[in-house]
C-alpha cells in the first residue's frame, strides 16, 4: 500500500501528552552556593539540558538571590551573588538564603529546596573558617554536597581529603571537571565527576521529585533509559496482561492511544524536546500514516510476522500477548532512538531526520525478530508473573507456542 502524507494528529498529540506528563512533574529545586567566578554556570548548563544558565528566565527574589527556570524543563535554581564580598556583604546573602529556605519551605513542596550544591575553586585550596559555619548551618536544613570545581591534578584531590577530615555534616565532597580543559592541541583533561554528583544528588532528593530531576539532568543517559524500561514494561504488563480482552484486527487502532500514550510518558521521561519534524520521523517509521486506524492495522499486520515463528493473527484477533510483544518492541526501540538523540545533543549534534527513521525502523525490526530472547522481554514476563502468580503469562503462553 502507497503511503500517504503522515496524520499530523498523532503528532499533536503525542506533543500534548508529552507536555502534560511533564506538567504533573513536581519540580526539582536546587540551591546553588559559592562566590563569583567559581564554575556555577559552567556546572549548571554541563549537569542540566537547555543550557539553562545561559537561556533560563533568571528572576530576581532578593538583592543577591535569583531563581532561574524555564519552561518545559521542571526544575528550579536559585544562585547566589555577592560571596566573594566584603564580610558585611557576605552577612547580608546568607541572611537571604536562610530566608530564602524557611519562606520555600512554608509554601509547600513543591517550593522547598531539596539539595544544595555548595560550590568551591578547587584550585584555591582554601576554605575560610566563615564557611565552614556557612555550611555547617545550611546542612542542618537542606542536605548539602560541597562541588570542588574546576578540579585539575592531585591539589585537588589533597583539598578534598583535607575538607573530608573536617567531618563537616555534608551528604558528600566531590571533585568535579564540568567541561573538558584544553591545556595544548596535545592534551585536554576530560570531563569528570558529573555523573557521581547526578548519583549522589538521586540518593537525596525526595522520591517526588527524582523524575523531575532525570528529566533535566542530561549527564547519565542510560539513568534515564532504564527508568523509561522499568516504566514502559509496567505498563505493558498491566495494559496488556492478564485481564486483556483480546481483540478484532479491524479494532486494531483502540492499540494506538495507548501506544502515543506510553511514548509520550518515556519522551518525557528523556526530557527531549522534540521537535514535530522528528516525531512525524519516527512515526512515519513504524507507519504513522492515514491516521489511527491505519498506524494500528499496520503495525499488526506488518510487524506481527517479524515474530518467530507467528506466521499472521490467527482467526482475525490480537490477543494480550501479541499487544505485549508488538508494544514492548515499540517502546524498546522508541528507547533506544532517544539515547541515541539525547547523546547526540549533549555534544551539540542532531541527527538528520531521515536517520532518526531508519534507526527507529531497524531498531523495531530487531526487537521483533529476538522477541523471544530479548533480556527485556523476559524482564516483562517475570514482573508479570509476580503480578499475577496463579495464571500462566498470556505473552509467556504465546513465546511457548510460537518455539513448538
Amino acid at each position: 500500500m502507497a503511503k500517504t502524507n503522515l496524520d499530523l494528529g498523532l503528532v499533536e498529540e503525542l506533543l500534548n501528552k508529552t507536555q502534560a506528563e511533564i506538567e504533573k512533574m513536581a519540580p526539582v529545586n536546587i540551591l546553588l552556593v559559592g562566590k563569583t567566578g567559581v564554575g556555577k554556570s559552567t556546572l549548571v548548563n554541563n549537569v542540566f539540558r537547555e543550557q539553562l544558565a545561559s537561556t533560563g528566565i533568571g528572576k530576581p527574589i532578593t538583592k543577591h538571590l535569583r531563581r532561574i527556570s524555564k519552561e518545559g524543563v521542571p526544575i528550579v535554581l536559585y544562585d547566589t551573588r555577592g560571596l566573594e564580598l566584603s564580610e558585611s556583604v557576605q552577612s547580608e546573602v546568607r541572611k537571604e538564603i536562610f530566608q530564602a529556605l524557611e519562606e520555600n519551605r512554608k509554601k509547600g513542596p513543591d517550593e522547598a529546596i531539596h539539595v544544595i550544591y555548595y560550590c568551591i575553586n578547587a584550585n584555591s585550596s582554601r576554605i575560610e573558617e566563615s564557611e565552614i559555619s556557612f555550611i555547617s548551618e545550611l546542612s542542618q536544613q537542606v542536605p548539602v554536597i560541597i562541588v570542588l570545581t574546576q578540579a585539575i591534578g592531585q591539589p585537588a584531590e589533597t583539598f578534598k581529603k583535607y575538607i573530608d577530615d573536617l567531618n563537616l555534616d555534608v551528604i558528600a565532597v566531590r571533585t568535579v571537571m564540568a567541561e573538558p580543559f584544553v591545556i595544548s592541541e596535545e592534551l585536554t583533561i576530560p570531563q569528570k565527576g558529573l555523573k557521581e554528583l547526578i548519583g549522589l544528588t538521586f540518593d537525596v532528593i525526595p522520591s517526588e521529585v527524582k523524575d523531575a530531576f532525570n528529566n533535566a539532568q542530561q549527564v547519565d543517559i542510560e539513568r534515564k533509559a532504564k527508568a523509561a524500561r522499568s516504566w514502559a514494561r509496567r505498563y505493558v504488563a498491566t495494559t496488556f496482561g492478564v485481564g486483556f480482552t483480546p481483540i478484532p484486527f479491524s479494532d486494531a487502532t483502540i492499540l494506538v492511544p495507548m501506544q502515543i500514550t506510553m511514548m509520550a510518558h518515556i519522551t518525557a521521561i528523556f526530557g527531549i524536546s522534540l521537535e514535530r519534524t522528528s516525531i512525524a520521523s519516527i512515526l512515519g517509521a513504524i507507519g504513522g500514516t492515514s491516521g489511527a486506524t491505519y498506524l494500528g492495522r499496520y503495525i499488526v499486520s506488518n510487524v506481527v510476522k517479524l515474530i518467530p515463528g507467528a506466521g499472521t493473527i490467527a482467526g482475525g484477533i490480537i490477543s494480550g500477548g501479541t499487544a505485549s510483544v508488538l508494544t514492548t518492541a515499540l517502546a524498546l526501540s522508541y528507547i533506544e532512538v532517544l539515547s541515541f538523540i539525547a547523546k547526540g545533543e549533549v555534544k551539540g549534534e542532531y541527527p538528520d531526520l531521515k536517520n532518526i527513521g531508519e534507526l527507529m525502523r531497524k531498531e523495531l525490526q530487531h526487537r521483533l525478530k529476538n522477541s523471544d530472547r530479548d533480556p527485556d522481554m523476559q524482564e516483562m514476563l517475570k514482573q508479570e508473573k509476580a503480578a499475577d502468580a496463579p495464571k500462566e503469562s498470556l505473552v509467556k503462553k504465546m513465546i511457548n507456542k510460537l518455539k513448538r
